[in-house]
């Protein structure tokens, strides 16, 4: 188990979601040098904690060890994650360019 890895990728939806270390500590019960020292991978977390932190960010434990690619749920939760900080308007922006690069996507395809 590479615990670097797992805590990057805690780390990453975090950030996604907006949540400082201290904030997500504190919806884990953990400490925030704990926290760090996850994201870091200087420490082994348990089981408990791990189940914590996947649930305070909303997302599943499988997508936190899924190899260092990560897979199509891992992307979906962090699109996800980012569409939840966004405004309305935001999201009906994204909305429009999401849809406009896979129609570009799709006429190239054959290229």
């Amino acid at each position: 188990m590479d615990y670097y890895e797992i805590g990057q990728k805690i780390r990453k939806f975090r950030r996604a979601q907006g949540l400082s270390q201290e904030q997500l500590a504190e919806q884990t019960g953990i400490s925030v040098t704990h926290m760090s020292h996850i994201e870091t991978g200087n420490t082994k977390l348990s089981l408990h904690v791990f189940v914590g932190l996947a649930k305070a960010l909303g997302i599943r434990t499988d997508e936190l060890l899924d190899g260092p690619q990560g897979g199509e749920g891992a992307s979906i939760s962090e699109i996800n994650a980012l569409l939840e900080s966004c405004t309305p308007q935001q999201v009906h922006i994204l909305t429009d360019i999401v849809r406009a690069a896979k129609i570009a996507l799709d006429k190239h395809a054959g290229e």
